[in-house]
This record gives C-alpha cells, sequence and structure tokens, in this order.
C-alpha cells in the first residue's frame, strides 16, 4: 500500500493552494556531532527533500483555518531529535497564541537514537505544549500514519481530543524489530495495529487518507461551534397539553420498556445532523452499553453521552467501562467548553462480580462529582427508563429534561418492592408512592421540561424523536448564551435545595 508523505498529506487535508509553511528558518545540525551523524542527515535531507523529521504550517479545511503539524518517515525514519523537537513546540504554541485548532500527523519510529537522552527527553517540553494548547480550549486533533511507535506515540501521538488512525498502520509503543531484538522472538501479529486499538477502545476510528479531510470538517464543526454561539432559535414548545401528577407511574414504566421504544442511537439517526462517534475510553476499554459521539442538533453543537438501551441486557449491562466511557466525555466538554447532552434510558448499572472488582460505585460517584461541577453546558434527558446508579451517573445538569413516559427510581420497582414488601409484586404500588414517572419528577423539581408522546413514543417514533431534537437544540442554545459562572452556581444550588 502506498503511504503518504507529510507533503501529500498535507495536500490532500487541506483546501487547494491554503498551505501555508510555518518552517521559514533554515534547521543547521548542531555543533560537535560526529561526521558520521552529519552525513546521516544530509543524505535524509537529499532523500525526502525537507530539512528534518517534522513540517509545520496551516491551512483551510472548508474554509477554516487549522495549524498542521506532520511527521516525514523518509527523514531517518521520522525520528524525533532537539531540533525537530523544537521545530514541533513552536508550531504547537503558535498554533495555540492565534487560536488555531491543532492537525497532527504523526509518522515515527520515535526518539532519534543519534541524539540519546537530551532527545528523549524532548518529549517532555511537546508534551507540555500540547497541554497548554488543549487549556486553551482549542481542539488538538491527531491521525496516527503508518508507523507511529516509540516516543512520539506515548507523548504527542496519544494527547487528542479525538484521535484516529491511517488503515492498516502499524501503531504501538515498541517498535516489533526492538522488540524481537530484545527479546528473541516477534511481536504477536495484530496487536500493533490502528484497526486492533479502535476494537479495545484506544483510538476513536480508522480511515484512510481521502476521508481525513471531510471528517476533521465535520469535528471542526462541532469543536469550534461552541465558540461561535448560535443564534436563539424559537421555543419547540414540545411539551404536553396536561402534565398530571396523579397520573399512573406504572404505566409509564410500562411503556418505557417496550421494545419498539426508540432510543439514543434513533435520535441521533433523525434529529442530528451531525453525528461522529468516538470510541471507548481512550484507555483500552469500551462498552457497548454506552454511545459517546460528537453531533449537532439543528446549529447547537454538543457531545453525546447516551445509554444504549437495545445494547444493555443480561449479557451486557452497563458497566465501569462505561461510565469511564462517559467520563471521557466530560473532559472533553469540560476542556473545549462545549455543551453535553447525557441521554438516560438503562434498566440500571451491572450487579456483577466483574463490576464490583471493576469499581463500578467509584464510577458512579465519579461521573456524580464529574457532571455536577461541569463548567460547559449541559442538558440531561430522560429518554426512557432511569433505574439506579447508572441514570444518577448521567442527571445532574443545568436542564433535566424528560420523555413523557420517562422515570428515574433509586431501583427498578420491583427491586423497591423487595426490599419493603419482600415481594416484586407490589411494584405498581412502589412506583406510585415514590413518584418516580415524568409529571411527579417536574412538581419535585427533579424536571424542568417534559417531552410530549402522543400517546406512546413507539408507536411514533419518528415524530418524538424530531420533538426531542429540536428540545435540544433550544435549551442548549439557550444554555451557551448564560455565563457559565451562573450556570453553575443555579446548578449547585438546586441539588442543595432539592426537597427542602
Amino acid at each position: 500500500m502506498a503511504r503518504l508523505n507529510a507533503h501529500e498529506l498535507v495536500d490532500i487535508v487541506v483546501d487547494d493552494g491554503s498551505f501555508v509553511s510555518w518552517d521559514t528558518t533554515p534547521i543547521t545540525p548542531a555543533g560537535g556531532i560526529s561526521d558520521e551523524y552529519a552525513a546521516e542527515l544530509a543524505a535524509a535531507k537529499e532523500k525526502s527533500g525537507v530539512d528534518e523529521a517534522i513540517i509545520t504550517g496551516e491551512g483551510r479545511i472548508e474554509g477554516r483555518r487549522v495549524a498542521i503539524v506532520a511527521g516525514e518517515f523518509r527523514f531517518l525514519a521520522g525520528s524525533i531529535g532537539v531540533a525537530a523537537a523544537q521545530r514541533l513546540v513552536d508550531a504547537i504554541e503558535r498554533a495555540t497564541l492565534e487560536g488555531l485548532p491543532l492537525l497532527a500527523g504523526p509518522a515515527s519510529g520515535g526518539t532519534r537514537m543519534q541524539e540519546g537522552t537530551i532527545a528523549f527527553l524532548s518529549m517532555v517540553k511537546i508534551t507540555n505544549a500540547v497541554m497548554a494548547h488543549r487549556r486553551a480550549a482549542l481542539p488538538y486533533l491527531v491521525y496516527l500514519r503508518h508507523p507511529t511507535t516509540g516516543g512520539v506515540f506515548a507523548s504527542w501521538g496519544s494527547m487528542g481530543h479525538v484521535t484516529v488512525a491511517e488503515a492498516g498502520s502499524l501503531i504501538g509503543f515498541l517498535g516489533p524489530r526492538v522488540y524481537e531484538a530484545i527479546y528473541g522472538e516477534k511481536f504477536p501479529e495484530n496487536v500493533q495495529t490502528g484497526e486492533n486499538l479502535h476494537k479495545h477502545g484506544i483510538i476513536d476510528a480508522v480511515i484512510s487518507p481521502e476521508r481525513i479531510q471531510t471528517t476533521l470538517a465535520r469535528v471542526l464543526d462541532v469543536l469550534m461551534g461552541a465558540k461561535e454561539i448560535p443564534p436563539r432559535v424559537a421555543d419547540p414548545d414540545t411539551r404536553p397539553e396536561i402534565v398530571d401528577p396523579d397520573s399512573d407511574a406504572w404505566d409509564a414504566i410500562t411503556r418505557s420498556r417496550n421494545a419498539d421504544r426508540p432510543g439514543v442511537r434513533d435520535l441521533l439517526r433523525t434529529a442530528a445532523n451531525t453525528v461522529l462517534p468516538l470510541n471507548g475510553t481512550g484507555q483500552g476499554e469500551k462498552d457497548p452499553g454506552l454511545l459517546l459521539a460528537l453531533a449537532k442538533f439543528g446549529s447547537a453543537p454538543c457531545i453525546v453521552l447516551g445509554q444504549d438501551r437495545f445494547r444493555q441486557d443480561s449479557r451486557a449491562p452497563l458497566g465501569p467501562a462505561a461510565l469511564r466511557e462517559a467520563r471521557r466525555g466530560m473532559r472533553l466538554a469540560a476542556e473545549l467548553d462545549l455543551p453535553l447532552v447525557t441521554v438516560i434510558d438503562t434498566p440500571g448499572a451491572a450487579l456483577s462480580k466483574s463490576a464490583e472488582e471493576g469499581g463500578i460505585a467509584g464510577e458512579i460517584a465519579r461521573s456524580l462529582a464529574d457532571l455536577a461541577n461541569l463548567d460547559a453546558p449541559s442538558v440531561s434527558l430522560i429518554l426512557g427508563e432511569g433505574s439506579g446508579g447508572g441514570a444518577l451517573a448521567l442527571i445532574p445538569a443545568d436542564r433535566v429534561l424528560s420523555a413523557e413516559n420517562g422515570w428515574l427510581s433509586p431501583l427498578p420497582p420491583e427491586g423497591a418492592s423487595a426490599i419493603v414488601h419482600r415481594t416484586t409484586d407490589r411494584a405498581p404500588e412502589m412506583a406510585q408512592s415514590q413518584g418516580v414517572h415524568a409529571p411527579m419528577l417536574m412538581s419535585t423539581g427533579v424536571v424542568d421540561r417534559i417531552i410530549a408522546e402522543h400517546p406512546d413514543a413507539s408507536e411514533e417514533p419518528l415524530d418524538f424523536v424530531a420533538r426531542v431534537g429540536a428540545t435540544l437544540e433550544y435549551e442548549l442554545i439557550e444554555l451557551m448564551r448564560e455565563p457559565s459562572d451562573r450556570r453553575l452556581a443555579r446548578r449547585m444550588e438546586r441539588y442543595r435545595t432539592l426537597g427542602i
């Protein structure tokens, strides 16, 4: 498979004729290097057509300015020495100063061995520059190219808000040739590949270079959208005509469990005009019960954390990895000041040996704390079932919305009945007495707004999710226009005084 060099990658990513190089200062070899290394540098320059293993500059992607740093593997295997590291840092700092999103396209064997420990420690200042860029609430996007290994993968190659890899790429910490030399055996096949990293929740996608520009344009449309606050839209008035706290809670619970009821995937498929799935925790875990995505509802950009009702069953209930995925989404929202939507639709978190040993209780607590204290605008949507700690972890937002047949309870009503009455037969009675259904939740201040069902979302799925999408657009834009300190203070006061 033919691989693109650094300039070919830039050409395929940016708008035609828009790239401007930032590499205007010629690199000269450091004094005191050996004649052999000087000859290697000269030969690398001749072979690659560039003066170092990194090229930097800026271009436009569908008209939007973007800074770019890319590795050139033909220059000494893309290895990073002191000069390459400094060029990289200078470009990252310039992107930060100019408020530009940054695309990194590493292709490297890692640290340049000819320069030893000093080059190795250059990864520290590169990492610090990336962190400063992220602290400035600017997107850092990574496209891992074939091959990316060693200290490059273990520093700026693994720090993206969104990270994708080239199809068929070799991506890993320890290069297979080095492993074989050290251990005397070959590294297992099909481990250090972009496809395997995606499978294990470490990167978000595997895509070919031809798809990079389109993908980047859509990602930036969402991530930079929070800095370009959209104009207000009219309230879609999706509320039900009657909200009766004394309505039948058990009827709502029964409707919420209908197998034909739309879930978060239906919501995104129908009501969002942009959807870019993210994948896993970035730390080797993923859970099918939680969907993490970048999305736009109308003109409102957001991150969506959605409990997927169709992928939570007795074989794959919502586990600790799902909450660690959710917390990744919360961190993205916090860093980029991007609105967050949590979609609650769960029969409950996993009750199992593996869940306990995986720290389910701690993850519920940390998710709860992260969401309650999030600086970014947040909306929680009770789309259907809202049972137990899995629901609690995603509830404390600036605005809490509920489907008309949504509900929220410490346990499924059957579990509450078993605790109080030593039988599950009185579940309907427990649901009513606990006030778990949306009308009662609204009367007690738990829910801010109910979205109508006519009379049941399972009977009108497309119309229902369209109403939800319009409501989310309106609520998100209203929150985006409010100062963060005011939003956060109101959120804290809400839960401090709830029930008093």
